[in-house]
This record gives structure tokens, C-alpha cells and sequence, in this order.
């Protein structure tokens, strides 16, 4: 895939917005290890490849966690995620296919075992901003190792 535009530059205004949002979200206090693996659940969901090796890189910069980049797509099965992990994996993988049938009371139910409706918002806007991200990503052809 070839780069169709530099939204960055094309839309400077509409980049900036943007990151003002994920500004915002990133520092809300919400636990970088698992944002970084929610970023990466979601970009695999929705196939952006410039997003999952952003993320993953990120993601190893915070520590060892070898294992968990290489088990996020099988979260269900590999014991090493937490309860609240998983929970908010799940919520991620909920919001993203909100399409079909929202998000479940049992997921919602989950995730407030382990955060408050304050933070649950936190976490709503987090896993939007990558949803967006990816697909402005896809959109405009970006691809690893372009910025």
C-alpha cells in the first residue's frame, strides 16, 4: 500500500485536535501497560499495521513484556493476563465491534469489579481514540516506519 497524503500535514488543525484528545486520555492515570495493550488488541481487530508496531514497540519500552505482546490476541486463553486485564480487553474488544451488539451488561459489570464509572468513561474514550486512530491510519495508507 503507497501513502495516499500526509493527513498530518494536509489537516494540520484536525492532527492537532486529535492529539489533544489523546492527550487527554493518556494522562488520565489509566495503567500504561494496559493501555498499550489495549492499543495493540484493538489494531489487530481492526488490521492497522501502523498502529500495532507503534504499540508494540511502546509497549516494550515500559519493561519485559515480551509474553504479553505475543499472548494479546489470545488473551482468553494465556493465564498471564489479570482479572482486571482481561476485563478490559474484553471491553475493548466490546467497544470495537460495538456494531454487533454493543457492550454486553456482563462486560460492563466486569470491568466496574475493578474501576469506577469515572475511569470506566477513561477507559470508553481510550479504546476510542485508537479505533480512530486505526482507521485514519488505514485510510491514508500509512504503514511501519513511515513517521
Amino acid at each position: 500500500m503507497s501513502l495516499k497524503f500526509n493527513y498530518r500535514q494536509v489537516n494540520a488543525p484536525a492532527f492537532r485536535a486529535m492529539m489533544t484528545m489523546e492527550q487527554h486520555t493518556g494522562g488520565r492515570g489509566l495503567d500504561k501497560v494496559l493501555t498499550e495493550l489495549v492499543k495493540i488488541r484493538v489494531s489487530q481487530i481492526n488490521g492497522c499495521a501502523f498502529c500495532l508496531d507503534m504499540h508494540a514497540k511502546d509497549l516494550l519500552k515500559l519493561g519485559d513484556y515480551q509474553d504479553r505482546l505475543v499472548l494479546v490476541s489470545v488473551w482468553r486463553e494465556a493465564p498471564i493476563f489479570t482479572e482486571k486485564e482481561r476485563a478490559v480487553l474484553e471491553l475493548a474488544e466490546a467497544v470495537t465491534h460495538i456494531s454487533h451488539g454493543g457492550v454486553p451488561q456482563a462486560v460492563y459489570d466486569r470491568v466496574r469489579e475493578f474501576v469506577s464509572e469515572e475511569e470506566y468513561v477513561d477507559w470508553i474514550m481510550s479504546i476510542n481514540m485508537i479505533n480512530s486512530w486505526n482507521r485514519i491510519a488505514i485510510s491514508t495508507g500509512m504503514y511501519p516506519g513511515l513517521f
